[in-house]
């Protein structure tokens, strides 16, 4: 049998077993085409933007251009983001996926949306990539290197950032702060990198604790899992991913995204959305462009990913045409960004305000496809989210 009717079988078997996993904010089965809550996406705007009807682009900053209203010049390369409330406001913030550079700027808006002021929160870190939030109010920026470091930051530059090496030492992308349970989840970008969770000693100090490596049996795409201590955090001479015999291993860790009570992650080598039931110990496929009918698939090159109150999610693209897609907790997946034109770029950083009005992402290299110069571009997208 082909990998299409494989997986078909093994996710069937899966679905008929796991019984309520996909209940909430959780889908039914691996989601499918169809239509999207916001209807068909329009002609491109004046930003080169395809949206759906009542939403709207504007672009909050350009690489190596001054943001507009302040002096800061916005970083090379963006990548992963979030959202942060602030006093009336909020703030954005943005990794730079530069090497030896790198670090992470941010993007103050006052309540009307209006820029009120931009800033470096680190600097000379190698090659951020994704991250996340945590539920105390601080960015954590994850360098995607051999022997990457996990560096926690504060988003209105009140305090200087500090390095979280107890988190582990490989190519990390991105962070999910799993509050319930008081751990972090973590994802590696390697054809076989593997699933960590660090687990603080402290809630709210990751400074010391242990770090964790999903285990599941051999060939198991989806079914019970379990966890077992990394034994060398710091990954030299043995790389974290093969200190653990049974440790499941993953085609190119990207986003990571937590919402009660399901981890929610990405793989772009085989274009998977995977979710992990953290109440009952379990992994699922959410999506897979292998289980959509062939040629049908809206979203490949599976990337950064983050989700609403309402239980959507919204993954970005590296690769495919350059979208977002929406996947509803319905269980269909549908395009709700298009940016035109910019082919050898990708889409990262996507996050919402706190209110959910507005959703930001960046085109990390531009018409150019470069990622120095004034390739990157972040955008806004202001609408009628569900929320």
């Amino acid at each position: 049998m082909d990998r299409r009717t494989v997986l078909r079988s093994a996710v069937a078997g899966a679905a008929a077993f796991s019984g309520s996993l996909w209940a909430g904010a959780a889908l039914a089965a691996p989601a499918q085409p169809g239509p999207g809550p916001y209807g068909e996406l329009l002609e491109a705007d004046a930003n080169g933007v395809q949206l759906p009807a009542g939403f709207t682009s504007r672009v909050i900053a350009r690489s190596g251009q001054r943001v507009a209203g302040t002096s800061y010049l916005w970083h090379w390369a963006p990548d992963g983001g979030a959202c942060f409330p602030a006093g009336d406001g909020w703030i954005y913030v943005s990794n730079s996926e530069i090497p030896l550079v790198g670090g992470a700027s941010a993007v103050r808006f006052d309540a009307d949306g209006s820029v009120a002021s931009a800033y470096r929160i680190l600097g000379g870190t190698n090659v951020n990539c994704a991250g996340g939030p945590t539920p105390w109010g601080t960015w954590l920026s994850c360098e995607e290197v051999p022997l990457g470091r996990v560096f926690e930051t504060w988003p209105d530059g009140s305090r200087a950032a500090e390095e979280r090496t107890r988190m582990g030492r490989f190519t990390h992308e991105a962070a999910a702060c799993d509050p319930d349970r008081r751990v972090v989840y973590l994802t590696e970008d390697e054809e076989d990198g593997c699933f960590y969770r660090f687990v603080p000693d402290t809630w709210g100090d990751l400074r010391t604790g242990r770090v964790q490596v999903l285990c599941a049996p051999a060939g198991q795409v989806a079914g019970p899992v379990t966890w077992r201590d990394v034994p060398d955090r710091d990954g030299f001479p043995i790389p974290t991913r093969f200190q653990v015999g049974a440790a499941k291993h993953f085609d190119g860790g990207e986003g990571c995204w937590y919402d009660r009570g399901t981890c929610w992650f990405t793989t772009k080598g085989d274009n998977r959305v995977w979710a992990y039931d953290a109440v009952n110990q379990r992994l699922d496929l959410a999506y897979d462009d292998s289980l959509v009918p062939a040629g049908t698939a809206p979203l490949t090159g599976v990337d950064n990913i983050t989700g609403t109150a309402a239980g959507d999610l919204y993954v970005a693209e590296d690769g495919g045409n350059m979208e977002i897609n929406v996947i509803t907790p319905a269980g269909v997946v549908a395009p709700v960004v298009r940016i035109l034109g910019q082919s050898s770029s990708e889409i990262t950083g996507p996050a919402f305000s706190p209110d959910g009005s507005r959703l930001y992402f960046s085109s990390q290299r531009g018409p150019s496809g470069t990622s120095t110069g004034s390739g990157g571009i972040t955008y806004e997208v202001t609408g009628p989210f569900r929320r």
